[in-house]
């Protein structure tokens, strides 16, 4: 198997534009491409442009009449069909929409075939992630699937067990639904309360169909959850799980929007713990997956500050060759930003919380605590049907 990591990475990904003022403003991934290039990151990872998905693919994960809904909605987009949720305030129509929502596809696809087959360890596709598009619709700001026809694609090539890993603050739906009745793929997702956030579910006691009970996990974190509680849920979840499933891959999505400083949702995380989850993500991969690891992207909406660095920190992981928080950011990057956006860019790859600390489960739980109930909640749901101690 080869060590090299591989970059999924075609400059028409940047194409996928809600128009002016959506928040999923395709500047984040140009951004994030350029700052990949400063850190000299491009040059520790093969970058693959991965061809499009085509229609057989697509349809390992989307119904045949949607995909057409999405085709006429990419020619005619004053004609999308809200019944498929297209044309709406959330996923706009856009002209071409078809064509480069199935290459961000294809990227996430290819860098499954990649990994499968041995011809890379890791690799990323920080455009993709686009976990709420359902088989019969699309949904917060996703048309397809990718990370679905990622896995869809690894159970093609013959895996029998994948595991799934969300960290998006936004639950991850779409994954969910897709495995919902398959018990080779285990879906974990953590993310804000259903209570407090769209879309509104993601529930302890969303465990899987009755012919795969405990395949699906959610651990629904109270809004204002900040960097010691995020890790210690996901410490406390998350390690047990996969060490029990033992994955023959790990596919993940890192999701940016649980930071701080992201407008669109309640969780108080700093790109330092992202980091922290993103080498835990990079550690379980080796220690039950042989080093098989897919990672995306995802959501993320403050597309300065927050998602390059993210993005960057992750690719790094992915090549070897990570990113010390206390790096300066080149001043090359920082002008091009202002260029771009004029907004000042940050100035170090830190929000200065390195490193993050918490407290491990194993040293005991306070059951009047909120982000202990989360846990508990999460652990009593799933744990007993898969045979653990909850």
């Amino acid at each position: 198997m080869s060590g090299r990591a591989q970059l999924m990475w075609d400059e028409a990904v940047t194409g996928y534009d809600f128009g002016p003022g959506h928040p999923m403003d395709p500047v984040r991934l140009a951004l994030t491409r350029t700052l990949v290039d400063a850190f000299g990151l491009d040059r520790e990872v093969e970058v693959v442009a991965a061809k499009a998905a085509g229609e057989s693919t697509l349809r390992l994960v989307h119904r045949e009449d949607y995909i057409r809904a999405v085709k006429a909605a990419s020619v005619d987009p004053g004609a999308a069909d809200q019944s498929y949720g297209l044309g709406t305030m959330d996923d706009p129509a856009f002209a071409g929409m078809h064509e480069v929502s199935s290459l961000i596809a294809g990227q996430s696809v290819g860098a499954a075939e990649a990994v499968w087959r041995g011809q890379a360890l890791h690799a990323v596709n920080f455009a993709g992630g686009l976990h709420h598009a359902m088989p019969g619709g699309a949904s917060g700001f996703c048309i397809y699937n990718d990370a679905s026809l990622a896995i869809a694609r690894l159970l093609e090539l013959g895996a029998e067990r994948v595991a799934y890993i969300d960290v998006d603050v936004h639950h991850g739906d779409g994954v969910q639904a897709a495995f919902w009745e398959d018990p080779r793929v285990l879906t974990i997702s953590l993310h804000e309360h259903p209570r407090t956030l769209f879309p509104q579910t993601g529930w302890p006691e969303e465990t899987g169909a009755d012919s795969a009970e405990g395949s699906a996990v959610n651990v629904a974190l109270p809004a204002g959850t900040g960097d010691a509680g995020w890790l210690r849920a996901f410490h406390a979840v998350v390690p047990e799980l996969i060490a029990d499933f033992r994955p023959q891959v790990l596919v993940t999505q890192h999701g940016a929007d649980t930071h701080f400083e992201d407008p669109l949702a309640h969780l108080a995380v700093s790109l330092d713990a992202q980091r922290a989850v993103q080498v835990a993500c990079h550690d379980l991969a080796h220690e039950y997956a042989d080093g098989r690891w897919v990672a995306l992207g995802g959501g993320g909406y403050a597309v300065v500050d927050v998602v390059p660095r993210s993005w960057t920190h992750l690719v790094g992981i992915a090549a070897g060759r990570a990113v010390e928080p206390e790096a300066m950011i080149p001043e090359a990057w920082r002008q091009e930003v202002f260029a771009r956006t004029r907004q000042l860019a940050p100035a170090r790859m830190t929000d200065g919380r390195w490193p993050v600390a918490f407290p491990g489960w194993e040293e005991g739980y306070d059951p009047a605590d909120r982000l202990d109930q989360a846990v508990l909640a999460a652990r009593r749901a799933v744990f007993p049907l898969r045979g653990l101690l909850a």
